[in-house]
């Protein structure tokens, strides 16, 4: 396997990864601040649930995998000959040593605790022997693998309230991966509706609640159908707000509203948009995210 390294400008990132991969027959394509661990370093993380502010570095160092040297050569000097590539460079071309990915890849992802009892295991790992309830869960491309603080803080809120769950309709509105409803499920929920805009969240719902042996119905968000003793939403404050009347609306009497995805200071702007229906209140905090709950009034027996 052969290493091609090139150095562009921030407008050629872009055009050049993309002839790389799409024509050039690179097996991959690494990009790198040019500056990094200088003066000249720049970070380009904006907060979670924004843009970034830029949209590239400066100069960027880009890192293309090839299987044979010729195949790296030509990647090159078609690159260089291209008009619009004024300003690229080529920094290096070396053989490099192939690794085992997968196994590189396995080990950056140990089992999450949420409690002491409560963990999320990757299909490779064992559960750690005092686990009493676990999930198998393989990192993917759904949103929640729980690893995030928003995501711990969903599922120990389930851990900590079984009593709310047991033999109860829960849903999940925006279910990503489906740890959350795989979770309540775990923990003696009776029907739990997983919903989600993306049918590829939908098929690795249900596809995880599968591997963990659990029952729920998965599918897209027209699937919400009455009230339940528990709603929970994962997702990020903007949508958050915009769903309130639906969220809301479909609380029991009684019943519990999880929500997370919220920055501490989204806390008053989630309060007010929810006001009309229920009382939000901070439950957890993490990382400077926030997990809100409430819960709606019980009306008293005649």
């Amino acid at each position: 396997m052969h290493e091609l390294t090139l150095r562009a400008p921030e407008a050629l990132v872009e055009p050049v990864s993309d002839a790389l991969m799409d024509e050039l027959s690179a097996l991959s394509v690494s990009v790198e601040d040019a500056d990094a661990g200088t003066e000249g370093e720049r970070a380009l993380f904006g907060e979670p649930g924004m843009p970034a502010p830029a949209p590239g570095w400066d100069r960027s160092t880009l890192r293309a995998l090839f299987d044979s040297e010729p195949e790296a050569e030509r990647a090159a000097t078609l690159l260089l000959a291209q008009p619009w590539a004024a300003g690229l460079h080529v920094q290096a071309l070396q053989q490099v040593d192939e690794q085992d990915w997968v196994r590189i890849t396995q080990s950056q992802f140990k089992p999450v605790e949420v409690t002491p009892t409560f963990w999320i295991v990757p299909s490779w790992h064992e559960p750690p022997a005092a686990a009493r309830r676990f999930i198998r869960l393989d990192p993917g491309l759904a949103f929640g693998t729980g690893t995030h603080p928003t995501t711990r803080m969903c599922l120990r809120w389930i851990a900590a309230h079984e009593g709310a769950l047991q033999g109860q309709r829960v849903l999940d509105y925006g279910c990503g991966s489906g740890i959350l409803a795989i979770a309540a499920a775990l923990h003696g929920a009776g029907r739990v509706d997983a919903l989600d805009i993306d049918p590829a969240a939908v098929h690795s719902t249900r596809a995880n609640a599968q591997a963990n042996e659990v029952t729920l119905n998965a599918g897209l968000p027209d699937h919400a159908h009455g009230s339940y003793a528990v709603v929970l939403a994962n997702i990020l404050a903007t949508p958050l707000k915009l769903l309130a009347p639906l969220l809301a609306g479909h609380v029991s009497a009684g019943g519990h509203l999880v929500l997370a995805g919220i920055l501490t200071r989204q806390a008053e702007d989630l309060q007010s948009a929810y006001a009309p229906w229920l009382a939000l209140q901070v439950a957890d905090s993490e990382d400077g995210w926030i997990l809100m709950t409430a819960q709606a009034i019980q009306v008293a027996q005649a």
